[in-house]
């Protein structure tokens, strides 16, 4: 093998995910264990329940009798079981986690004359005379693998010749896709705006002064006692590090309302250099943004679509390749953007692989867990040359929410967690007709399988982002009934036509 062949197996080693199958952490078995010892009372207190119950259907009339005799007997007794049975009740139900119920969410649509096709991207891009002849070429080929349509939109000071990016443009970016999300968001639920409680919003690359979440306060007239958020630099995994923060302050405040708006701002971040792992955003990022509503109150259950289930989060910001796969920089001109490290998708494999370590117990029946377990014994005691049983997520999971951070990406883990097509379908549709939208494309894709009527009652969500840091986070939520696309769902004019047939 030469040495240009050698270059290109290493280039193509680089930009796949690592294969689970011949790689699986250790870990996995010792949480499968500990998941499995901290359920052991469960787990036997169900037979020995089961076996109470039976005894007790076998009761006869005088058998109930003879026993309230003996209480009598023993009112004492009877009286400090019942203050006990009283009081660890009591303790248990003060001091269980709140439940977290999503009430509804809303994705911006943007308006048609944003929209920018394959041929106007590149004839703007060649016109504004910032790109050589080898950056354009490059930015070609990008579009081409991409897996992105001809519907995707870039925000308003991108479309002038020459482009206007400035922080008022930025600024207006940012209200229209917020206040349009919000203003649906409101709409549908019936919730004034003075009833919230706490408030997060996730921006990386937009921290304006006053803040975003102050924007909104003030378009919105919030109330003043509330608690507001603003976070930024987290990437395209921060929509779900927001929701954590909602939900962990929805366990202290009562009876509460929370909002988490997710979104991202390209005005201001538009690179318009040749340095080629800073022109990949340009091609992917596009504009879009989302607004959930959360609730932790009892009353709210019945007409919220679905329920928190888990939130795991994974970060490798102590290993110094994984920190700097995406990072914010100038290029030798002076000229800002976010560089991508070749070594991006190795990393994020790692950081997927350890986020799945740490879901599979909580999600995975235990039959899947056992198989892996046995699987790996056999292995290791007999050495013999058998792969790894790689958990089954198809049976913890019925809808897969993957971010759309490009074509390769959602390709790589659909082979590894073995999926169908099927199961990547709302991730690749929404990468097709949106782009990425950063943190909040996993709810663009929630809306893709609400407008399809693919959700219903019971069925358990996987919503999984990376993000620079490096970051992987999840989410699981289970549907509280079959769920209905709401008024205004960002897919209601075009589901008809999807999914489409990409060119891969």
């Amino acid at each position: 093998m030469n040495g240009e062949e050698n270059n290109r197996v290493q280039i193509r080693q680089r930009t796949r995910l690592p294969d689970f199958l011949q790689s699986v952490n250790l870990k996995y078995v010792k949480l499968g264990y500990h998941y499995l010892i901290s359920h052991l009372l469960t787990l036997c207190l169900i037979p020995l329940m089961s076996v109470i119950v039976v005894e007790a259907s076998r009761l006869s009339l005088d058998d109930v009798h003879q026993l309230w005799l003996q209480l009598q007997y023993n009112l004492v007794s009877f009286i400090v079981f019942s203050v006990v049975l009283v009081f660890g009740s009591t303790v248990y139900i003060m001091t269980r986690p709140r439940s977290v119920y999503l009430l509804d969410y809303s994705c911006y649509l943007p308006p048609s004359h944003l929209k920018v096709k394959y041929q106007q991207f590149m004839e703007h891009s060649k016109l504004t005379g910032d790109f050589d002849e080898s950056s354009l070429e490059f930015q070609r080929k990008i579009l081409e693998r991409s897996g992105l349509g001809e519907e995707t939109c870039v925000p308003e000071a991108m479309h002038y010749l020459p482009p206007r990016p400035s922080m008022a443009a930025a600024r207006e970016e940012a209200e229209q896709v917020m206040f349009g999300a919000l203003d649906k968001l409101f709409a549908n639920t019936n919730v004034k705006p003075r009833d919230i409680g706490i408030l997060v919003v996730n921006c990386s690359l937009f921290n304006p002064t006053p803040s975003l979440s102050a924007m909104i306060i003030n378009k919105y007239k919030l109330r003043g006692n509330i608690r507001s958020f603003n976070l930024g630099g987290m990437g395209c995994s921060a929509g779900v590090i927001a929701i954590d923060l909602a939900k962990d302050m929805l366990q202290v405040h009562r009876n509460s309302y929370a909002v988490v708006v997710s979104t991202e701002n390209i005005t201001q971040n538009w690179y318009f250099g040749n340095k080629k792992s800073m022109l990949i955003p340009n091609c992917l990022f596009r504009v879009g943004g989302a607004a959930v509503l959360l609730s932790n109150r009892s009353v709210d259950r019945r007409r919220s679509k679905y329920k928190l289930v888990h939130v795991v989060r994974t970060h490798c910001g102590a290993n110094d390749k994984a920190f700097k796969c995406v990072y914010q920089e100038q290029d030798d001109n002076g000229k800002t953007g976010v560089s991508l490290s070749k070594d991006l998708m190795a990393i994020a494999g790692g950081a997927l692989k350890t986020n799945i370590t740490t879901m599979g117990p909580l999600v995975l029946p235990i039959s899947e867990q056992i198989l892996f377990f046995v699987t790996l014994v056999a292995k290791k005691l007999f050495n013999a040359k058998i792969k790894p049983y790689i958990p089954d997520f198809k049976l913890a999971f019925d809808h897969f929410c993957i971010h759309a951070g490009g074509r390769a990406v959602i390709d790589e883990l659909e082979k590894n967690l073995q999926l169908l097509p099927v199961h990547a379908e709302a991730s690749r549709m929404t990468l097709h007709r949106f782009g990425n939208t950063s943190s909040s494309s996993i709810w663009y894709e929630l809306a893709y399988t609400e407008a399809k009527g693919r959700m219903r009652k019971g069925n358990r969500v996987w919503q999984i982002a990376f993000g620079s840091g490096f970051k992987c986070n999840s989410t699981v939520w289970v549907a509280l009934r079959n769920v209905k696309p709401s008024p205004n769902n960002p897919w209601e004019d075009c589901i008809h036509r999807y999914p489409v047939q990409l060119n891969l």
